[in-house]
Parts: structure tokens; C-alpha cells; sequence
């Protein structure tokens, strides 16, 4: 099978790019974060709707497994608003250096979702990867607002993934996908009404942001998560990890691409991404050695 491994690692790298083109399309949309998000579950749950009719997948699960996928849909939610909101009040690329934090986060949340002992070089590597963040702190201190944002939304993006790490193994992606997108939507929703959101202005969308919607729901959401879990079944998780941790790169590549100056850092911006981008490499290539040598 080859030819299978091949094609699923260049269709991962095709995956990795359309999920760094995410943060493009998000200040490309001219909506505020929480509609943005709302709109993105909404087309989202649609696409995947029609997916597992297509599929004929069953959705019958057991009442506290709903309840399960639900909440994690809101965790997702607020996961994705404040990824958005770091973009707007920030940009692109402080956002996705930041986000970067996510794997540590993770490191820090499995010992007390699966019972296991901390790792002394993932606390080292935490340690260097928040030098990593005092560099940017200190050069470029006027985007602290994004920063605090982005963190949050990589601490939610590992939480949100310790949840899924338990239902992914028992339930299919896609059902699982769609419930916890739902829940998304109906948890903003109901801030959205109590908050007197909905109003007449909420729905009045653009031609060019229904455009980048459209494609952000499906291509970078319900296609892009159900791709990656196909490729999941040819490639090592290793090979999957290594490839995702490229998504920042591809992002800032992308958005000094299309928005040129607003996105150029000073060269000490550059050198604090480096070493978070490095030491998230290196604690995976620890981690696929250790496992090797058992």
C-alpha cells in the first residue's frame, strides 16, 4: 500500500493548508467573531447533515453521550470566537504563533484526563515555548489582547481534544462531528437571543462574506475534518501530528502572502514564533522515539 501512504500524506499536507487558510478567510470575512462562528456551525451542521444522508450513517447515541458531544461543541465554539477574535484585534500571524501553545496545553490536560505521570521535558519544553511567547510579549506588546485571545484558544483547542480523544474511539467522526457542531449552535444561539443579537443588521451578509463563509464551512470544516480521519487510516499518528504542526506555518505564509504589510513582524517576532514552532516539532519527534523504543 505505497501508493495509498503517499497519496494520504500529500492529501494531509492538502488538509494542513486549507486549515492554515482558515485564519485568512477569518479576516477576509468582514463579520465580528461571534457571528462568524455562528454562521460556520450553522453551514457546517448543513454540509455534514446531507453527508451522513448521503452515507446513510445512523445517529441514534445514548442520552449522556449526547449530552458528552454537546458540551464539546460548545468548547469548540468558543475555541474557534476566540481564535477569530485574536485575528481581528491582532492578526494572522500572532494568532498562529500562539496557537501553537496548544500541544503543551494538551501535555498538561492528559495526565489528568487519562491518569498518566508528567513528562519532564514537556515541562522544560513548556518552559522554553513561554520564552518563546516573552519575546513576542516584549517586542510586539501592543497586540497583547490578541495573545491573551490566541492562548485561550489553544487551552480550549487541547481541551477540546482530550474530550474527543475519549468518544473517537467508541463513535464515527462524522456523527460526532455533526452533534458537536449542533451544540455549538444552539449554545451561541441562546446567548446570541438573550442578548438581543439577532436583529435585522445580524443577517444582512454580504455577497463576498457569504462567498469565504461558504467555503470556510465546507472545505475548512465538515470536508477537512472528515478528510483527516480517513488519512488517519494510512499514516502513523506521528506522520499526522509532525504534518499538523505545520498549519501555523502555512498560515503566516498565507496571510504575508495576502495581506502583505499588515502582516510583517518585526525580525524578534519571528525568532519567539521559531522557538515555539521548533520545541512543538521537537516534543513530537521525543514522544514518536519513545514510543519506538518500548
Amino acid at each position: 500500500m505505497p501508493n495509498d501512504n503517499l497519496k494520504s500524506y500529500l492529501h494531509l499536507h492538502f488538509i494542513v493548508f486549507v486549515w492554515g487558510f482558515t485564519a485568512v478567510l477569518g479576516k477576509l470575512i468582514s463579520l465580528d467573531a461571534m457571528p462568524l462562528v455562528w454562521y460556520r456551525m450553522l453551514l457546517a451542521v448543513g454540509f455534514i447533515l446531507l453527508y451522513i444522508g448521503y452515507k446513510k450513517f445512523p445517529m441514534k447515541v445514548p442520552k449522556k453521550v449526547l449530552i458528552g458531544f454537546l458540551f464539546a461543541g460548545l468548547v469548540i465554539a468558543i475555541h474557534w470566537f476566540t481564535f477569530f477574535k485574536a485575528i481581528k484585534v491582532s492578526n494572522i500571524s500572532v494568532t498562529l504563533a500562539c496557537l501553537s501553545t496548544g500541544a503543551f496545553f494538551a501535555s498538561l490536560l492528559e495526565p489528568l484526563f487519562y491518569g498518566r505521570k508528567i513528562i519532564w521535558y514537556e515541562v522544560l519544553f513548556g518552559i522554553i515555548v513561554f520564552l518563546g511567547l516573552y519575546i513576542i510579549f516584549n517586542i510586539d506588546g501592543h497586540f497583547i489582547n490578541g495573545i491573551l485571545l490566541a492562548l485561550s484558544s489553544a487551552f480550549l483547542s487541547a481541551l477540546f481534544s482530550m474530550i474527543n480523544g475519549k468518544y473517537a474511539k467508541e463513535y464515527n467522526p462524522t456523527i460526532i462531528s455533526f452533534y458537536e457542531l449542533l451544540g455549538g449552535v444552539l449554545f451561541f444561539s441562546v446567548f446570541l437571543f438573550f442578548t438581543g443579537s439577532f436583529t435585522e443588521k445580524f443577517f444582512q451578509i454580504s455577497n463576498s462574506d457569504w462567498f469565504y463563509l461558504i467555503i470556510l464551512s465546507t472545505f475548512c470544516t465538515a470536508y477537512a475534518f472528515i478528510a483527516s480521519v480517513k488519512v488517519m487510516k494510512f499514516l502513523s499518528p506521528y506522520t499526522v501530528m509532525l504534518t499538523i504542526n505545520l498549519e501555523p506555518i502555512y498560515g503566516i505564509i498565507l496571510a504575508v502572502i495576502v495581506f502583505k504589510e499588515t502582516e510583517k513582524m518585526s525580525v524578534n517576532f519571528y525568532i519567539g514564533a521559531l522557538i515555539i514552532l521548533s520545541t512543538v516539532i521537537l516534543n513530537g519527534v521525543l514522544k514518536y522515539f519513545h514510543k519506538t523504543s518500548k
